[in-house]
């Protein structure tokens, strides 16, 4: 796919427009087809009201952005069943990425946004664990999928899976480096499809939703370049690619599931209330 001039502007463009944690899919579709994204995308709670999703790549693993833990309290997750019926259980470990740091915004975290949390029994047969893929290339159609807001001032809209295709429009380095992904047609320059408050950590498939290759994360994302710019949904959605930590995420399962009891952490994170707005409560 050839890119339009624009996408190299737009890149520049997203360093001056405010970014949040990404927390919905808005401009999305309601994801509605039993083999596809409710088989491997889930929705993680915490007791003091904070919402993201997540990616399953074990039966009893699931990956998210490393700066959803930050608010504190106990840890669930919610499966969907085959008749979309919400199914929840307890998150008995977590293990975020040794160079993730405590106390920074997502987009200028230096380490890596991505953590891994261990349940307590592992997730239904209905559920089927994704493949982690290789390199995100420019240019190429992925698929998204979050349980956050459809439309960025009503928390009515959240905990409902939702999907959209976006593009890979390349590299935006900041602290560290992420995928830029935008709407194929609205290129960041109008309101168009992306993640939200609520999405953070959810699954970026590379293709469509049935393709069942895990080529990163949702991280964060912000605003529409030319109108609007203070929001933070319907423009860029920032990914943290995850083929390059296939390694640590074997290794890091294969700890995790040596473990068992109360929440375990590789380093502590404190809980924050700095950190609060982050989420959708």
């Amino acid at each position: 796919m050839i890119l339009r001039p624009s996408v190299a502007f737009l890149l520049f463009a997203a360093m001056i427009l405010p970014a949040q944690p990404a927390r919905a899919v808005v401009g999305g579709v309601d994801s509605r087809d039993r083999q596809g994204a409710r088989a491997w995308t889930v929705r993680v709670e915490t007791s003091r009201g904070e919402l993201c999703s997540g990616a399953v790549p074990a039966p009893e693993i699931v990956s998210k952005a490393a700066h959803c833990l930050m608010g504190g309290g106990s840890i669930s997750v919610v499966s969907l069943a085959t008749r979309f019926r919400a199914r929840r259980q307890m998150v008995v470990a977590v293990l975020p990425h040794p160079t993730f740091v405590p106390g920074t915004t997502p987009r200028t975290q230096p380490g890596t946004d991505l953590a891994l949390l261990r349940l307590a029994e592992p997730l239904p047969g209905d559920i089927e664990p994704l493949t982690i893929g290789g390199t995100l290339w420019q240019g190429e159609t992925v698929t998204m999928a979050g349980f956050g807001l459809s439309a960025e001032n009503n928390k009515r809209t959240a905990r409902r899976l939702r999907e959209t295709e976006l593009v890979n429009a390349g590299n935006y380095t900041t602290q560290n480096t992420v995928k830029v992904a935008v709407d194929d047609a609205a290129r960041g320059e109008i309101p168009g499809a992306g993640a939200c408050r609520g999405d953070s950590g959810g699954p970026v498939l590379r293709g469509t939703t049935r393709s069942r290759d895990l080529v990163g994360i949702v991280s964060w994302s912000s605003g529409r370049l030319r109108t609007q710019a203070r929001r933070i949904c319907g423009g860029f959605t920032a990914i943290t690619p995850i083929g390059e930590y296939r390694r640590w995420i074997a290794q890091g399962s294969a700890r995790l599931l040596g473990l068992g009891g109360e929440t375990q952490q590789e380093e502590p994170v404190q809980p924050r209330a700095a950190f609060s707005w982050w989420f959708s409560r």
